[in-house]
């Protein structure tokens, strides 16, 4: 196919070492592998991927679905963030056995917590099947018959694919749905939580450091694999055994400095770097601004309340850092795009595509694609910024008003068959236990109140006050009995019938129009995707991020933010306690912890100067999903665990800038110092393979 031959084409070029991008790691051959070696890795394109044996891809897992997380010795011990594992640390935990606030550590295998629904995801191997998806496939059908098409072409690869009894397969489309690889998995379910720091060291810094550099956060936390005696997945159970991984990272214990390889492996979620000037325009005038205010209202109420009440922080903890996360990257990203100029380069870049259309005599292609893309967005435009804030009210902030409109659809099963009913109902009841676990009606009552006129003018301020859904209980009673009853009582209820009005008229209103227009969009975006590969083929491409196994590259580099700051890329335990307040709720720092600080007793986990390295940032494209990544050094070894951006640099979804996009790492040091000295777990040092690299030449 001609998208094919671009491809193979571009990946030949022989390019200067660059950074930035998230590669397909069965790809690497050739210009990647060149690239990453004269940024100074010494690893070869099978060291990182490889089918028939052993290679770093095969400690590599996606955790749960959201994160990354890595294989970190013999036995299945797994590395992943802290707020990655923030809901299982905050379900095992109660104003008794507090694990947020003080931490936990399993000092024995029988010792370490199931966690119902955690699973841990590996890749087997990746094979491209654009061909076999694609047969058939012509100009002439509509965009459903397409997808349709495809569809059907999916499925039929996926159920003949060559795997074992306990593997899976999906298929994911690349590249705007113009090439598609088949993904080979095997889930492993009985995942059990080891060891997480208290908050104090694992969320350090909490919201005002969030997005920010510099940062001294120990951002990590440790669950285990488990198998069945055979070493396959399995449900859990007494009888499993911890999981013999086919590779671990082994961990570096002498650290980075600057300029030095990394290598970021992991799951990013989704990226939209090939967008037209105009849609980023959208984002950062229109939409952004809208859900920033929306978040920074239910905000200012939970965090109020969690300071003033210790089991509202508690049950407040996740939900805050979820809500909070998004809220200050999107003011990031506004003010990242603004400075690089993103929009601007954007255009240029449309100029440049125009401008080789014209010389390649193919303005009868594809001259009508940026014109129509301008007229389709800012016809989308109103609707969807009005999506956003029903988004944002409905499924982001009230907790009750995402109840709601969960509601909305047994209603709506309901009108369909007594089955689909009872399989609604049935999820929705089962959700109950952890909705009004942590859920205090009071606050909620006060979030919907500050959110709800951001949508509309109608905000009923009585409905908590008389909702049967204010208990697990009432809500309970409501939901029994056959579908003619349920529907007539959540009809009865006042919360049900306000929310209820605003759902039907989102789907009756709003809805359509985008999904009208959005595919439309889409299948240009795609159009457009296949034509700047083909216009300008020495362009740099690589597939937007879609939930798959990736590599991205680059070295440790400090930044200048702005006019007379420089940010050294290193950051140590002197910070920590610099910015140490007493009983804060962002940066209090343990008792524990201070002692080992004045001591100076940082064991083998001091650099060279005989201080206590915490993070560091490097040139690493990465975004949400790379949680969890293991930071890689030339040698295959690891050093450091991604967990976030610098707030200048998290315009990277749409546009990546090197002179300013970071990401941000939890120096391996700091994890094992903390595990060892301050946890006293050395037997899970014991477990790792620590290597000293300056020895290993």
């Amino acid at each position: 196919m001609k998208l094919l031959k671009i491809l193979v084409l571009f990946i030949a070029i022989q390019m200067s070492a660059q950074q930035g991008g998230m590669w397909i790691p069965s790809l690497l051959q050739g210009m990647n592998e060149n690239e990453m070696q004269s940024l100074g890795s010494k690893l070869s394109a099978s060291d990182i991927y490889d089918v028939n044996n052993s290679s770093l891809k095969d400690a590599i897992g996606h955790f749960n679905g959201g994160c990354t997380s890595e294989v970190i010795s013999p036995k299945g011990l797994l590395l992943t963030n802290h707020h990655c594992g923030f809901s299982q640390i905050q379900s095992h935990s109660s104003l008794r056995n507090d694990y947020l606030k003080d931490g936990f550590w399993a000092m024995t295998l029988a010792e370490e917590l199931p966690n119902n629904g955690l699973y841990v995801e590996f890749i087997v191997r990746i094979e491209d099947v654009t061909e076999k998806v694609l047969e058939g496939v012509t100009k002439t059908m509509t965009d459903k018959e397409r997808q349709s098409k495809i569809g059907a072409n999916s499925g039929i690869v996926e159920r003949t694919a060559a795997k074992e009894s306990w593997q899976d397969t999906k298929i994911k489309a690349f590249y705007k749905g113009n090439q598609y690889f088949l993904f080979v998995t095997e889930r492993y379910d009985d995942i059990r939580l080891v060891g997480a720091p208290p908050s104090s060291i694992g969320k350090f810094g909490s919201d005002t450091d969030n997005w920010v550099w510099p940062r001294h956060t120990g951002d990590f936390s440790l669950f285990r694999i488990y198998a069945d005696k055979n070493n396959r997945p399995a449900k859990y159970s007494k009888d499993n055994v911890p999981f013999k991984p086919k590779h671990f990272l082994p961990v570096a214990i002498d650290g980075v400095k600057e300029n030095d390889f990394t290598m970021v492996f992991g799951f990013p979620g989704t990226t939209d770097e090939y967008l037209p000037a105009v849609a980023i325009k959208q984002t950062v005038e229109k939409i952004n601004p809208k859900a920033i205010a929306v978040r920074e209202a239910a905000l200012k109420v939970i965090d109020a309340n969690m300071k003033a009440d210790d089991g509202i922080r508690i049950q407040y903890a996740s939900k805050q850092a979820r809500i909070a996360n998004a809220w200050k990257k999107w003011i990031g990203e506004n003010q990242g795009i603004k400075k690089s100029g993103a929009i601007a380069k954007r255009q240029n870049l449309e100029i440049e595509f125009k401008k080789a259309l014209k010389v390649k005599k193919l303005e009868s292609n594809y001259g009508h694609i940026l014109p129509e893309l301008e007229r389709l967005y800012h016809q989308i435009e109103e609707t969807a910024v009005k999506r956003r804030i029903f988004i944002e009210a409905f499924t982001s902030t009230s907790e009750l008003m995402q109840l709601m409109f969960r509601l909305t659809q047994i209603e709506n099963a309901a009108m369909s068959s007594e089955a689909d009913f009872e399989r609604v109902r049935t999820g929705v009841l089962n959700s109950l236990v952890g909705i009004y676990k942590n859920i205090n009606i009071n606050v909620d009552n006060d979030i919907y109140l500050a959110v709800m006129p951001f949508y509309t003018n109608n905000v009923d301020a009585t409905i908590y006050e008389k909702s049967a859904f204010r208990t697990k209980e009432t809500a309970e009673y409501i939901l029994k009995g056959n579908s003619k009853d349920v529907v007539e009582k959540l009809n009865n209820d006042s919360a049900y019938k306000y929310a209820k009005v605003l759902v039907s008229d989102f789907y009756s209103n709003i809805e359509p129009v985008y999904r009208d227009i959005n595919p439309k969009i889409n299948a240009l975006e795609q159009e457009y995707m296949k034509a700047l590969m083909e216009v300008l083929p020495n362009q740099r491409y690589f597939p937007d991020a879609n939930g798959t196994l990736r590599v991205t590259y680059g070295k440790v580099k400090g930044y200048k933010p702005k006019d007379a700051v420089f940010y050294e890329p290193i950051t140590y335990l002197d910070g920590v306690m610099e910015k140490y307040v007493p009983g804060d709720y962002e940066f209090d720092v343990p008792q524990k912890l201070q002692e080992l600080y004045a001591k100076k007793d940082f064991g083998p986990y001091a650099d060279e100067t005989g201080k206590l390295p915490v993070c560091f940032i490097g040139t690493n494209h990465t975004t949400g999903g790379n949680s969890g990544s293991p930071a890689i050094d030339a040698k295959g070894n690891l050093v450091g665990l991604n967990f976030d951006r610098v707030w200048e640099g998290t315009m990277s979804d749409m546009y990546y800038d090197p002179e300013i996009c970071r990401n941000i790492m939890v120096d391996m040091r700091y994890v094992l110092f903390i595990i060892d000295k301050y946890a006293g777990a050395k037997h899970l040092i014991k477990e790792m393979t620590l290597v000293n690299t300056k020895t290993k030449k």
